[in-house]
Protein backbone atom coordinates (compact mmCIF):
# COMPACT_ATOMS: atom_id res chain seq x y z
CA UNK A 1 0.00 0.00 0.00
CA UNK A 2 2.94 2.32 0.52
CA UNK A 3 3.56 4.64 -2.41
CA UNK A 4 6.94 4.02 -3.99
CA UNK A 5 9.32 6.93 -3.44
CA UNK A 6 12.69 7.35 -5.11
CA UNK A 7 15.23 10.13 -5.17
CA UNK A 8 15.20 12.58 -8.04
CA UNK A 9 19.01 12.33 -7.96
CA UNK A 10 18.66 9.12 -10.00
CA UNK A 11 17.21 11.10 -12.88
CA UNK A 12 19.88 13.75 -12.46
CA UNK A 13 22.60 11.12 -12.66
CA UNK A 14 21.03 9.59 -15.77
CA UNK A 15 21.02 12.97 -17.44
CA UNK A 16 24.60 13.55 -16.37
CA UNK A 17 25.59 10.19 -17.84
CA UNK A 18 23.92 11.13 -21.12
CA UNK A 19 25.83 14.40 -21.26
CA UNK A 20 29.09 12.59 -20.60
CA UNK A 21 28.41 10.14 -23.40
CA UNK A 22 27.54 12.94 -25.79
CA UNK A 23 30.75 14.76 -24.97
CA UNK A 24 32.73 11.58 -25.41
CA UNK A 25 31.16 11.06 -28.83
CA UNK A 26 31.97 14.58 -29.98
CA UNK A 27 35.64 14.24 -28.98
CA UNK A 28 36.02 11.00 -30.90
CA UNK A 29 34.51 12.36 -34.12
CA UNK A 30 37.83 13.42 -35.81
CA UNK A 31 39.31 10.02 -35.05
CA UNK A 32 36.22 8.26 -36.41
CA UNK A 33 36.32 10.26 -39.64
CA UNK A 34 40.02 9.47 -40.05
CA UNK A 35 39.35 5.75 -39.48
CA UNK A 36 36.60 5.76 -42.13
CA UNK A 37 38.94 7.47 -44.57
CA UNK A 38 41.52 4.72 -43.89
CA UNK A 39 38.89 2.09 -44.66
CA UNK A 40 38.45 0.93 -41.10
CA UNK A 41 35.14 0.89 -39.23
CA UNK A 42 35.07 1.04 -35.46
CA UNK A 43 32.91 2.60 -32.81
CA UNK A 44 34.11 5.38 -30.58
CA UNK A 45 34.99 4.45 -27.02
CA UNK A 46 32.09 5.43 -24.73
CA UNK A 47 32.48 6.29 -21.10
CA UNK A 48 30.68 3.83 -18.82
CA UNK A 49 27.76 5.25 -16.86
CA UNK A 50 28.24 5.42 -13.12
CA UNK A 51 25.87 2.49 -12.63
CA UNK A 52 28.21 0.28 -14.65
CA UNK A 53 31.15 1.36 -12.53
CA UNK A 54 29.48 -0.14 -9.44
CA UNK A 55 28.70 3.17 -7.85
CA UNK A 56 26.00 2.71 -5.21
CA UNK A 57 23.30 5.33 -5.31
CA UNK A 58 22.05 6.66 -2.02
CA UNK A 59 18.27 6.70 -1.72
CA UNK A 60 16.56 9.44 0.20
CA UNK A 61 14.66 8.29 3.31
CA UNK A 62 10.88 8.03 3.04
CA UNK A 63 9.37 11.34 4.25
CA UNK A 64 7.60 11.21 7.60
CA UNK A 65 4.47 12.70 6.05
CA UNK A 66 4.12 9.65 3.83
CA UNK A 67 4.66 7.26 6.72
CA UNK A 68 1.95 9.04 8.71
CA UNK A 69 -0.51 8.49 5.87
CA UNK A 70 -0.55 4.76 6.55
CA UNK A 71 -0.83 4.18 10.34
CA UNK A 72 -2.25 0.69 9.81
CA UNK A 73 0.94 -0.55 8.19
CA UNK A 74 2.88 -2.70 10.62
CA UNK A 75 6.62 -3.21 10.50
CA UNK A 76 7.58 -6.89 10.12
CA UNK A 77 9.51 -6.65 13.38
CA UNK A 78 6.24 -6.18 15.26
CA UNK A 79 5.44 -9.84 14.54
CA UNK A 80 8.26 -10.79 16.93
CA UNK A 81 6.64 -12.10 20.12
CA UNK A 82 9.73 -11.11 22.12
CA UNK A 83 8.75 -7.43 21.94
CA UNK A 84 5.18 -8.20 23.04
CA UNK A 85 5.97 -10.01 26.27
CA UNK A 86 5.83 -13.36 24.49
CA UNK A 87 2.32 -12.86 23.17
CA UNK A 88 1.51 -14.52 19.85
CA UNK A 89 -1.00 -13.20 17.32
CA UNK A 90 -4.14 -15.28 16.91
CA UNK A 91 -3.86 -14.56 13.17
CA UNK A 92 -1.01 -13.22 11.08
CA UNK A 93 -1.04 -9.53 10.29
CA UNK A 94 -1.79 -8.67 6.68
CA UNK A 95 -1.92 -5.23 5.14
CA UNK A 96 -5.46 -3.96 4.90
CA UNK A 97 -6.75 -6.33 7.60
CA UNK A 98 -7.73 -4.71 10.90
CA UNK A 99 -8.20 -6.69 14.11
CA UNK A 100 -11.57 -5.65 15.52
CA UNK A 101 -13.56 -6.26 18.69
CA UNK A 102 -16.49 -4.73 20.59
CA UNK A 103 -16.43 -4.11 24.34
CA UNK A 104 -17.52 -2.13 27.38
CA UNK A 105 -14.68 -0.20 29.02
CA UNK A 106 -13.93 -0.46 32.75
CA UNK A 107 -12.23 2.45 34.48
CA UNK A 108 -10.53 1.06 37.61
CA UNK A 109 -10.57 2.82 40.96
CA UNK A 110 -7.74 2.90 43.50
CA UNK A 111 -9.31 0.08 45.50
CA UNK A 112 -9.26 -2.16 42.44
CA UNK A 113 -5.61 -1.34 41.69
CA UNK A 114 -4.58 -2.19 45.25
CA UNK A 115 -6.40 -5.52 45.09
CA UNK A 116 -4.84 -6.35 41.74
CA UNK A 117 -1.34 -5.85 43.14
CA UNK A 118 -2.15 -8.28 45.95
CA UNK A 119 -3.47 -10.83 43.46
CA UNK A 120 -0.38 -10.60 41.26
CA UNK A 121 1.88 -11.03 44.27
CA UNK A 122 -0.07 -14.05 45.55
CA UNK A 123 -0.07 -15.68 42.10
CA UNK A 124 3.70 -15.18 41.89
CA UNK A 125 4.11 -16.97 45.24
CA UNK A 126 2.21 -19.88 43.69
CA UNK A 127 4.64 -19.95 40.78
CA UNK A 128 2.57 -18.11 38.18
CA UNK A 129 3.99 -14.80 36.98
CA UNK A 130 1.02 -12.71 35.85
CA UNK A 131 1.16 -9.45 33.92
CA UNK A 132 -1.53 -6.85 34.56
CA UNK A 133 -3.75 -5.84 31.66
CA UNK A 134 -2.82 -2.46 30.22
CA UNK A 135 -6.50 -1.54 30.15
CA UNK A 136 -9.65 -3.25 31.38
CA UNK A 137 -12.83 -4.07 29.54
CA UNK A 138 -15.68 -6.54 29.16
CA UNK A 139 -15.75 -8.15 25.72
CA UNK A 140 -18.98 -8.37 23.74
CA UNK A 141 -17.49 -9.99 20.65
CA UNK A 142 -14.68 -12.21 19.52
CA UNK A 143 -11.72 -10.57 17.80
CA UNK A 144 -12.44 -10.60 14.07
CA UNK A 145 -10.74 -9.24 10.97
CA UNK A 146 -12.18 -6.29 9.06
CA UNK A 147 -11.02 -5.07 5.69
CA UNK A 148 -10.32 -1.33 5.76
CA UNK A 149 -13.22 -0.45 3.45
CA UNK A 150 -15.63 -2.32 5.76
CA UNK A 151 -14.96 -0.14 8.78
CA UNK A 152 -17.43 2.64 8.01
CA UNK A 153 -20.43 0.41 7.14
CA UNK A 154 -19.60 -1.90 10.04
CA UNK A 155 -19.63 0.90 12.62
CA UNK A 156 -22.75 2.43 11.05
CA UNK A 157 -24.52 -0.90 11.44
CA UNK A 158 -23.51 -1.06 15.11
CA UNK A 159 -24.73 2.48 15.71
CA UNK A 160 -28.11 1.77 14.16
CA UNK A 161 -28.54 -1.45 16.14
CA UNK A 162 -27.69 0.25 19.45
CA UNK A 163 -30.07 3.19 18.93
CA UNK A 164 -32.52 1.94 21.55
CA UNK A 165 -30.10 0.25 23.97
CA UNK A 166 -30.19 1.69 27.48
CA UNK A 167 -27.53 2.21 30.12
CA UNK A 168 -27.23 -0.20 33.01
CA UNK A 169 -24.87 -1.39 35.73
CA UNK A 170 -23.30 -4.81 36.09
CA UNK A 171 -21.06 -6.18 38.82
CA UNK A 172 -18.45 -8.91 39.22
CA UNK A 173 -16.74 -10.47 42.21
CA UNK A 174 -15.80 -14.10 41.50
CA UNK A 175 -12.40 -14.91 40.04
CA UNK A 176 -12.19 -17.35 37.16
CA UNK A 177 -9.43 -18.75 34.94
CA UNK A 178 -9.69 -18.43 31.16
CA UNK A 179 -7.47 -19.68 28.33
CA UNK A 180 -7.70 -18.63 24.68
CA UNK A 181 -8.57 -21.11 21.94
CA UNK A 182 -4.97 -21.30 20.72
CA UNK A 183 -3.73 -22.14 24.24
CA UNK A 184 -1.14 -19.38 23.92
CA UNK A 185 -2.32 -17.23 26.86
CA UNK A 186 -4.03 -17.76 30.20
CA UNK A 187 -6.09 -15.05 31.89
CA UNK A 188 -7.26 -14.29 35.39
CA UNK A 189 -10.69 -12.72 35.09
CA UNK A 190 -13.50 -11.51 37.33
CA UNK A 191 -16.84 -12.97 36.23
CA UNK A 192 -20.02 -10.90 36.06
CA UNK A 193 -22.73 -11.81 38.59
CA UNK A 194 -25.37 -9.16 37.82
CA UNK A 195 -26.36 -7.57 34.51
CA UNK A 196 -26.14 -10.71 32.37
CA UNK A 197 -29.54 -10.18 30.76
CA UNK A 198 -28.63 -6.69 29.54
CA UNK A 199 -25.26 -7.92 28.31
CA UNK A 200 -26.91 -10.68 26.29
CA UNK A 201 -29.15 -8.06 24.69
CA UNK A 202 -26.10 -6.10 23.59
CA UNK A 203 -24.46 -9.25 22.24
CA UNK A 204 -27.52 -9.87 20.07
CA UNK A 205 -27.06 -6.44 18.50
CA UNK A 206 -23.35 -7.02 17.93
CA UNK A 207 -23.94 -10.53 16.55
CA UNK A 208 -26.43 -9.15 14.02
CA UNK A 209 -23.77 -6.82 12.63
CA UNK A 210 -21.21 -9.64 12.62
CA UNK A 211 -23.61 -11.81 10.65
CA UNK A 212 -24.16 -9.06 8.09
CA UNK A 213 -20.43 -9.08 7.38
CA UNK A 214 -20.10 -12.88 7.62
CA UNK A 215 -17.89 -12.69 10.69
CA UNK A 216 -17.81 -14.94 13.75
CA UNK A 217 -20.46 -14.21 16.35
CA UNK A 218 -19.93 -14.35 20.11
CA UNK A 219 -19.88 -17.54 22.17
CA UNK A 220 -23.22 -19.35 22.59
CA UNK A 221 -23.00 -19.48 26.38
CA UNK A 222 -20.69 -16.59 27.24
CA UNK A 223 -19.01 -16.09 30.60
CA UNK A 224 -18.95 -12.30 30.77
CA UNK A 225 -15.89 -11.11 32.64
CA UNK A 226 -13.25 -8.44 32.99
CA UNK A 227 -9.74 -9.79 32.43
CA UNK A 228 -7.35 -8.66 35.16
CA UNK A 229 -4.02 -10.20 34.19
CA UNK A 230 -2.43 -12.75 31.86
CA UNK A 231 0.54 -15.03 31.30
CA UNK A 232 1.99 -16.81 28.28
CA UNK A 233 0.97 -20.40 27.56
CA UNK A 234 -1.68 -22.67 29.02
CA UNK A 235 -1.30 -22.26 32.79
CA UNK A 236 -4.86 -23.28 33.60
CA UNK A 237 -3.87 -26.08 35.97
CA UNK A 238 -1.41 -23.93 37.92
CA UNK A 239 -3.92 -21.11 38.18
CA UNK A 240 -6.70 -23.42 39.35
CA UNK A 241 -4.42 -24.63 42.15
CA UNK A 242 -4.20 -21.15 43.63
CA UNK A 243 -7.56 -19.67 42.61
CA UNK A 244 -9.08 -20.27 46.06
CA UNK A 245 -6.25 -18.36 47.73
CA UNK A 246 -6.74 -15.50 45.28
CA UNK A 247 -10.49 -15.51 45.85
CA UNK A 248 -9.85 -15.27 49.58
CA UNK A 249 -8.04 -11.98 48.98
CA UNK A 250 -11.13 -10.70 47.16
CA UNK A 251 -13.48 -11.79 49.94
CA UNK A 252 -11.31 -10.49 52.77
CA UNK A 253 -10.40 -7.15 51.30
CA UNK A 254 -9.81 -4.26 53.71
CA UNK A 255 -13.32 -2.81 53.50
CA UNK A 256 -15.18 -6.09 52.99
CA UNK A 257 -15.65 -8.26 49.88
CA UNK A 258 -14.56 -6.40 46.77
CA UNK A 259 -17.18 -5.97 44.06
CA UNK A 260 -16.21 -4.70 40.64
CA UNK A 261 -18.87 -2.24 39.47
CA UNK A 262 -19.03 -1.51 35.76
CA UNK A 263 -21.19 1.41 34.60
CA UNK A 264 -22.31 0.40 31.12
CA UNK A 265 -22.89 3.82 29.58
CA UNK A 266 -20.89 3.47 26.39
CA UNK A 267 -20.10 0.60 24.04
CA UNK A 268 -16.89 0.79 22.05
CA UNK A 269 -15.49 -0.81 18.92
CA UNK A 270 -11.75 -0.92 18.40
CA UNK A 271 -10.47 -1.66 14.93
CA UNK A 272 -6.75 -1.37 14.30
CA UNK A 273 -5.65 1.92 15.84
CA UNK A 274 -9.12 3.47 15.75
CA UNK A 275 -11.75 3.45 18.51
CA UNK A 276 -15.43 4.21 17.88
CA UNK A 277 -17.75 5.10 20.78
CA UNK A 278 -21.49 4.45 20.96
CA UNK A 279 -23.20 6.09 23.96
CA UNK A 280 -26.18 4.17 25.37
CA UNK A 281 -29.49 5.88 26.11
CA UNK A 282 -30.16 7.16 29.63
Amino acid sequence: MLVGYSSSSEDDESEAGGDAAAKSGSKSCPRKCQEEEDGHSCSPVRKKPKTEEGVTKARLPLPGCLLAMFPDEVDPDTEDSCIHGGRIRSFKHERGNWATYVYLPYHPEDEFKELLEELLSAAGTCGVALTSQEEFHLSLSQTVVLRHHWIQPFTQSLKAGLANSKRFVCSAGRLKVYCNAEKTRTFLGMEVCTGNVQLLDLVQVVDKTMTEFRLDTFYKDPSFHVSLAWCVGDKTAQMEDCIQELQRLVEQHEEGPFVLRLDCVELRCRTGNKTFCFPLKQ
